[in-house]
């Protein structure tokens, strides 16, 4: 029986959705080794960094004492950065957490609130070659509930399509006239493929996911497996952060903090763009 490939990664990122185990967590004054190695899905990723369990895994009740505290959530936010990153310096670290705790403007992750996506970076074989294809995904609603959905993709051999020369764009046009000798000159427009883009309107963007379907529709472009996971989170006012799995021994494990920026609201739309083009 052949799987759907598309269906195929939906059903791989569907799996973060799943409430986690309850976890021993060592405390805090003492062994974080079980803390560390508990952290396996992004869902007790999210209750952590809100402070929305207590550290044997147990979620609290929105009435709890202990619910989203403030000094206990800042101990859990700190536990969840990659300490193998050198450039999480102390000052920015204690910056970020102090913008998302502070008691007149604390900031929540929420899981259905948008802004934050999710990266997968997947091996294909695109004729006959293997090659490797980067597919963005984000959560939309469906009903009472939400399902992962495709919302990009990157890949060299598709991108670089789009490569062409756009220094001389104004010298690439249409004629106003060109209906009276029934377009005759769109000869012109596709002797050169690599222009060809120029005779677009203003504002056009090559639709990378329609291409990616068409190459997978004809055959050409057969999926593999998933080799890396990582999520994009912009929902913190004026912060952006990466958040991937480090599966390694020692207790700075599981889903961390990996990136780390602060960022003005006006520039996250930049950022999103360099993301989704690599460029």
């Amino acid at each position: 029986m052949k799987i759907n490939p598309i269906a195929y990664f939906v059903l791989i990122l569907l799996t973060f959705h799943l409430e986690s185990h309850a976890q021993q967590l060592g405390t805090y004054l003492g062994d974080e080794t079980p803390f560390y190695a508990a952290t396996k899905q992004m869902s007790q990723f999210f209750r952590r960094f809100n402070n929305e369990e207590d550290r044997n895994g147990k979620p609290y009740f929105s009435t709890d004492k202990m619910y989203r505290e403030t000094e206990q959530r800042k101990k859990y936010i700190n536990l969840l950065f990659n300490n193998e990153n050198q450039s999480f310096t102390t000052n920015l670290r204690n910056e970020f957490i102090q913008a998302v705790t502070s008691k007149e403007s604390g900031q929540f992750l929420d899981f259905h609130g948008g802004r934050w996506f999710a990266e997968v970076r997947a091996n294909f074989t695109y004729l006959g070659k293997p090659e490797v294809v980067t597919l963005f995904l984000e959560l939309q609603k469906e009903g009472l509930g939400s399902k992962w959905v495709l919302s990009n993709v990157y890949f060299p051999a598709f991108n670089n399509l789009f490569l062409g020369d756009t220094t001389g764009a104004s010298k690439k046009f249409l004629h106003p006239q060109s209906h009276e000798i029934d377009f005759m000159n769109l000869i012109r427009a596709f002797e050169t493929l690599r222009d060809v883009e120029l005779y677009t309107k203003k504002g056009y963007q090559p639709d990378m996911l329609s291409i990616f379907f068409y190459e997978m529709k004809k055959n050409t472009l057969r999926f593999e497996t998933v080799a890396e996971v990582k999520f994009h989170f912009l929902q913190i006012n004026n912060w952006y952060f990466e958040v991937s799995n480090f599966n390694r021994t020692g207790n700075n494990t599981g889903w961390l903090i990996s990136n780390l920026m602060k960022i003005p609201e006006n520039q996250k739309n930049i950022l999103e763009k360099f993301i989704f083009t690599k460029r």
